[in-house]
């Protein structure tokens, strides 16, 4: 039988991948706070429990570091649990589980014991959530060895490195942007993996090189749409990392030796952050090569604030691309574009329609 290949959110993407993984697979059981509620982690988990019942899709008590150690041990005999928070906040208090068990074991016990455990997390900034509520910190788990992450950008990417993130024999950690959720792509009904590792091209050129993953790539996009209609001689690559680890330093790098200039696009922190990473990468390689200085725009280093007055003028935006890119080729900046006019604070448009 032909697979159809639909139009569907981000958010349905996820909803395939786990319920086709659980029909592949009945050691495949899935938890979280949430995960029967009528919400069903912004419609996530919808219809799971319903097919599969409550011995594999359960709810679970408030206590994030014991239930991370209950998904080593469902790992360690044999089990494939995925264990989901309705934010990546919630799940710092399993970090102790996590850095000193679970990303460890492979390794401590000579590459014999695996632990196939994927951690669905969500980021992102919503409705003056503030502080403990929006922490972008994929740079922090990328930072322990023996953790893949994973940040997908659309619908497509999203369902194929979600299969492979839960059949992968280690820890994945599946980080998803709340902003994404309701964007749309072309994905396959059929069962399909992405391999974990390999960066994407989403828009080729010869001039400038952007890097970014998750909601960022969405930015980026928009920005190169428009740019290209207000001048046609310059032509911008935008690589999509997909995965930050393991990182496609192939792709980055020859991409940088082709173009001479790059702009790195982040979501989290400045200081030691994942931007400075790859700059570092590209500068110990191509250092005399390059026609202009490594360009990174992240979030600065204080918390988010929780007012929409300063919230504003916190994260990274379209107009930050555009004035990096004027600097970089000496172009004289139109002070009166406004490319993030039509977001508003909290949301990226008027299309948005959730989750919080």
């Amino acid at each position: 039988m032909c697979s159809k290949i639909r139009n569907i959110t981000y958010i349905n993407a996820i909803n395939s991948a786990l319920h086709q993984s659980m029909n592949k697979d009945k050691k495949v059981i899935s938890f979280g706070l949430g995960i029967n509620d009528p919400k069903r982690i912004f419609n996530s988990t919808r219809g799971l429990v319903e097919k599969f019942g409550i011995e594999r899709v359960f709810d679970i008590p408030t206590s994030e570091n014991a239930l991370m150690g209950v998904s080593i041990g469902l790992a360690m005999s044999g089990m494939k649990p995925i264990y989901m928070h309705q934010r990546l906040d919630f799940f710092l208090l399993a970090m102790d589980q996590l850095i000193n068990g679970a990303s460890k074991w492979h390794y401590m016990f000579g590459g014999k014991v695996n632990l196939p455990i994927t951690v669905r997390l969500i980021i992102g900034r919503g409705w003056g959530q503030g502080p403990t509520h929006s922490q972008n910190l994929h740079a922090w788990f990328a930072h322990v060895p023996g953790l893949k992450v994973i940040m997908p950008s659309n619908p497509y990417d999203a369902k194929g490195l979600l299969l492979k993130s839960i059949f992968d024999p280690n820890p994945v950690i599946f980080l998803e942007h709340r902003w994404l959720h309701n964007s749309i792509g072309k994905v396959p009904d059929k069962y399909y993996e992405l391999e974990i590792g390999k960066a994407k091209i989403i828009n080729k050129g010869n001039d400038v090189t952007i890097i970014a993953s998750s909601y960022m790539v969405a930015d980026a996009i928009n920005f190169i749409k428009y740019f290209e209609k207000i001048n046609s001689k310059i032509s911008i690559e935008l690589i999509d990392l997909r995965s930050i680890k393991p990182l496609d330093k192939n792709c980055i790098l020859k991409s940088v030796k082709k173009t001479k200039r790059v702009i790195v696009l982040d979501s989290g922190f400045s200081f030691c952050g994942f931007a400075s990473e790859i700059i570092s990468i590209i500068s110990l390689k191509l250092i005399n090569e390059l026609k202009y200085k490594p360009i990174k725009i992240t979030v600065p280093d204080i918390p988010e604030p929780t007012s929409r007055f300063l919230v504003k003028y916190y994260y990274p935006s379209i107009n930050n691309l555009y004035r990096s890119v004027c600097k970089m080729f000496n172009l004289k900046t139109n002070n009166k574009i406004n490319l993030d006019q039509n977001r508003q604070v909290d949301v990226p448009g008027d299309w948005f329609k959730g989750p919080f």
